[in-house]
C-alpha cells in the first residue's frame, strides 16, 4: 500500500473523509469506514459494533484523520487478536493526521505491513512495546503530549521519526531496524533511551534536541551513522557502542559528560563537541579519527588508538548544521563555562598515534602511557608548573625555580608533606606514584620534545628525570648523592644563575686565598751563584724561592695583591697559567681553581644554551 504523504498545514485531506461538523473545525477529517460515510468516531453504535465484528486477525486498519479515544483503540486491537499468540496483528496501520485525546497502546501488536502515523498527535502516552512491523515504520512530524516508548520494537524495513515532538520520555530501548533510522529534527522534552538498539542501516538524529540525558549504550550502528547539531541538557552515554562503518559525532552540544567509554569505531570517525567531560576510558579506535572539542576535560584512559587519532580544542562554537558559512549561526552553548580543553589521563594509552593540539596538560595522569616519547603535541598546550619564589620547606626557606612539570609530581610532593607547599594534592582516590615510576615519564617526554626540537620544554623534563632519580628509593646512595652535588652546583645543568653563583663564589674564595696565602710576601729577586772548580767558574742565574707573607692577615688584603689574585684566577677559569710567582700553597690552590672553575662555567653555558637552542 503507497503511504499518503502527512499534512503540512490544513487542507482537504487526499482520502474520503467524514465531513462531519466539528467545533472549531469546518468539517471532520477522520476517514471513512466502508461502507459507512462516517469515520469511527461519529459511527453509530450499532453501525461501530457490526465494523469491529467484521474485522479479523490480519486485516488492515485505516484511520487517518480520526479521532481516536483510548478505548476505541483497544477495541480495534481486540477484534484483531490472534486467538493462537494472544496478540494483535495486523495488515497495514494507517492513522496519519489522527488525533488521541488520550493515551495510545499498541503493545505487542504484530502489523504485517506499513505502520503511519505522520503528522498524527497524541495527548497523552504513545507505546508501541514488543511490536513487529513487517515493512516500514513512519512517525514524523509526530507530537506527543507525554511519554513514548518504543522498547524491542522491530521494524524489518526503516524507521522514519523526523521531527516528531514528544513532551516527556522517550525510549527506544533494544530498538532494532533492519534498514535505516532517521530522527532528524526529533525534540524530546526530557530522556532519551536508545539503549541496546540495533540499526542495520543508515542512522541520524541530526538537529534535534533532548532536554535531559540521552543514553545509547551497549547500541550497535552497522552503517554511516551522524548526530549533526544534536544539543543535550543533561548526560549524554555512549557507552560500548559499536559503530560499524564511519561515524560523525556532532557537532553536538552536551550540558553533562560525553561518555564514549568502551565505545568501538570500526571506521573513520569525527566527534565534535561542547561538553563539561569527553570520557574514553577503553575506548577502541581501528581506525583515523578525530576529536575537536571546546570546553572538556578529556579521560583517554587505557583507550586503544591503532591509527592516528587528533585531539584538538575549537576555540570558536560550532556551526549549527555542521558546515560552516551555511548561515544559521552558531549552536547555543547553555552553561558550559571555562577554559579550554584539558586532557585529565592518558595512562594505558598507546600514544604512538596521537596528536594533541591546542589543549592543557595540567591535570593530565601520563604515568603507564605506552611510546609517549612518540607523542606530538602541537599548538598551544599547557603543562603543570612547579612553585616559584621562596617557599617554606621545614623550617628553611627554599627558593623554586618554575618549570614544566607532571600532575603526579605534584601529587607525590604534596604528599610528603614536607615542602608541600605550592605543590598540588592528588584527586581523593588518585594513586600516588613514587620518584622510580616518574622518572622513566620524564624521560619519554624529553625525548618526545628533543624530537620536536623543543629544547628548552625537553630541558625542563630533563630536570624532572633527575629530580625524580634523586629521590627514587631504586637508585644506590652513592649516585644520589653525586646527583644531589650535581643538582646543589647547576640544577643539573638547567640553571645557569645557579652555576654562575658558585664561579663566583669560587672565584671569590680563590682571590681570597691568593690574598691571604698564595701570592708571596715579595715578588722573588733574581740571584746568581758562582762556582769555582780547578780553573773553571761557573755562574748560575736563578730566582729565589717564593716567601710565605709574614704580618697581619689584614695586612695582606691590598689593592696590589687583589689585582694579582684576580689575575690568577681569570686565568684559571680559562684553563691558562698566570706565570705568577706563588707559595706552594697558592700553586695547589690555583690547581684546584683551574679544575672547578672551568667547570662552573661550562655547566653556566650549558644552562644557557639549553633555554635558547631550538
Amino acid at each position: 500500500m503507497t503511504a499518503t504523504a502527512y499534512r503540512t498545514e490544513p487542507g482537504v485531506p487526499s482520502w474520503p473523509h467524514c465531513g462531519e461538523p466539528l467545533p472549531g473545525e469546518a468539517e471532520c477529517r477522520g476517514r471513512q469506514v466502508a461502507p459507512h460515510a462516517a469515520c469511527l468516531a461519529h459511527l453509530s453504535d450499532d453501525d461501530r459494533t457490526a465494523h469491529l465484528a467484521r474485522l479479523r486477525p490480519g486485516a488492515d486498519l485505516d484511520h487517518r484523520g480520526t479521532r481516536l479515544t483510548e478505548g476505541r483503540v483497544s477495541e480495534l486491537l481486540t477484534a484483531l487478536t490472534d486467538p493462537s499468540t494472544h496478540r494483535p496483528r495486523i495488515g497495514n496501520a494507517l492513522f496519519q493526521e489522527a488525533v488521541f485525546p488520550g493515551e495510545a497502546r499498541f503493545d505487542l501488536a504484530e502489523i504485517d505491513g506499513d505502520v503511519l502515523f505522520d503528522g498524527a498527535e497524541i495527548a497523552g502516552d504513545l507505546s508501541f512495546d514488543r511490536v513487529e512491523i513487517g515493512s516500514r515504520a513512519l512517525f514524523r512530524h509526530v507530537r506527543i503530549g507525554g511519554d513514548a516508548c518504543f522498547d524491542r520494537m522491530k521494524v524489518r524495513r526503516r524507521a522514519m521519526f523526523e521531527k516528531v515532538e514528544v513532551a516527556g520520555r522517550a525510549s527506544f530501548d533494544r530498538l532494532i531496524v533492519t534498514g535505516r533510522a532517521v530522527f532528524d529534527g526529533a525534540r524530546i522534552g526530557r530522556d532519551a533511551c536508545f539503549t541496546g538498539v540495533e540499526i542495520g542501516g543508515f542512522f541520524s538524529l541530526d538537529r534535534a534536541t533532548i532536554g535531559g540525558d540521552g543514553r545509547f549504550d551497549r547500541a550497535g550502528f552497522n552503517g554511516i551513522t551522524t548526530f549533526r547539531g544534536l544539543s543535550i541538557g543533561g548526560q549524554v552515554s555512549f557507552l560500548g557502542v559499536v559503530f560499524g562503518r564511519s561515524a560523525l559525532l556532532g557537532p553536538l552540544v552536551c550540558a553533562g559528560t560525553l561518555n564514549l567509554s568502551e565505545a568501538v569505531f570500526g571506521d573513520a570517525a569525527t566527534v565534535e563537541a561542547a561538553a563539561t567531560a569527553v570520557r574514553c576510558r577503553r575506548t577502541r579506535w581501528t581506525s583515523t579519527a578525530a576529536l575537536r572539542l571546546r570546553y572538556a576535560a578529556v579521560d583517554l584512559s587505557d583507550a586503544i588508538v591503532e591509527h592516528p587519532l587528533s585531539i584538538a580544542a575549537r576555540s570558536r562554537p560550532f556551526p549549527v548544521d555542521g558546515e560552516p558559512g551555511d548561515g544559521d549561526g552558531a549552536m547555543a552553548e547553555p552553561g558550559l563555562v571555562g577554559a579550554g580543553v584539558r586532557v585529565m589521563s592518558l595512562r594505558g594509552v598507546d600514544a604512538a598515534h596521537l596528536v594533541l593540539t591546542g589543549v592543557d596538560l595540567t591535570d593530565c595522569l601520563f604515568a603507564g602511557t605506552v611510546h609517549l616519547d612518540q607523542l606530538r603535541l602541537e599548538g598551544t598546550y599547557t603543562f603543570a608548573s612547579g612553585p616559584s619564589g621562596l617557599r617554606r620547606r621545614g623550617i628553611r626557606p627554599v627558593r623554586w625555580t618554575p618549570r614544566r612539570t607532571l600532575a603526579e609530581e605534584h601529587h607525590w610532593r604534596a604528599a610528603r608533606g614536607r615542602g608541600a607547599e605550592g605543590w598540588t594534592p592528588a584527586p581523593e582516590g588518585e594513586e600516588v606514584r613514587e620518584p622510580a615510576v616518574l622518572a622513566p615519564v620524564y624521560r619519554q617526554l624529553r625525548k618526545a620534545f628533543e624530537d620536536g626540537k623543543h629544547e628548552p620544554g625537553a630541558a625542563d623534563f630533563y630536570y624532572g628525570e633527575m629530580e625524580m632519580r634523586r629521590h627514587a628509593d631504586d637508585i644506590p646512595r652513592a649516585e644520589r648523592g653525586l646527583l644531589t652535588a650535581y643538582w646543589a652546583l647547576s640544577g643539573y645543568g638547567m640553571r645557569a644563575s645557579r652555576a654562575l653563583g658558585w664561579l663566583l663564589v669560587a672565584m671569590t674564595a680563590t682571590v681570597l686565598a691568593m690574598m691571604l696565602w698564595g701570592l708571596p710576601q715579595n715578588d722573588p729577586e733574581p740571584r746568581s751563584t758562582v762556582t769555582v772548580t780547578g780553573r773553571r767558574v761557573t755562574t748560575a742565574i736563578g730566582m729565589a724561592d717564593p716567601v710565605d707573607p709574614s704580618g697581619s692577615y689584614a695586612d695582606r688584603l691590598t689593592s696590589g695583591r687583589f689585582e694579582k689574585s684576580l689575575r690568577v684566577v681569570i686565568d684559571s677559569v680559562v684553563f691558562r697559567s698566570s706565570d705568577q710567582n706563588l707559595t706552594t700553597a697558592g700553586t695547589y690552590t690555583e690547581m684546584a681553581s683551574r679544575l672547578a672553575e672551568p667547570a662552573l662555567l661550562g655547566l653556566a653555558v650549558l644552562a644557557i644554551r639549553s633555554r635558547l637552542k631550538r
